[in-house]
């Protein structure tokens, strides 16, 4: 068998164990309260951890005109919600930010 598929076989059977491992333990059982409250926030945060990083170095040099951009999207986001203003709002902040600096 080639090395390759022996190394991809194995990456899918340890990447596989931790994501079947909490279904087999957790089925049928009701968690507390503060955890279930604690596990809603993970997709945003691991959301974040990806996101926020390339967006602020995104612009090489100017770091400040992704940080407002970010701003306004959070801060439009929080208020009125939806997705395309925020995200035609923000590249409109950063462009004028480009122009302006």
């Amino acid at each position: 068998m080639n090395d390759t598929i022996i190394i991809i076989i194995g990456m899918m059977i340890v990447t596989y164990i931790p994501r079947i491992i909490p279904f087999f333990t957790f089925s049928g059982k009701h968690l507390p309260k503060k955890v279930e409250k604690f596990l809603e926030f993970v997709p945003y945060t691991a959301l974040g951890a990806l996101i926020i990083p390339g967006a602020i170095t995104s612009i090489p040099g100017e770091p400040v005109a992704s940080v407002i951009g970010l701003g306004f999207a959070a801060i439009y986001s929080y208020f009125k919600g939806g997705m395309i203003v925020s995200i035609i709002g923000s590249m409109a902040v950063v462009y004028l930010m480009l122009i302006v600096a």
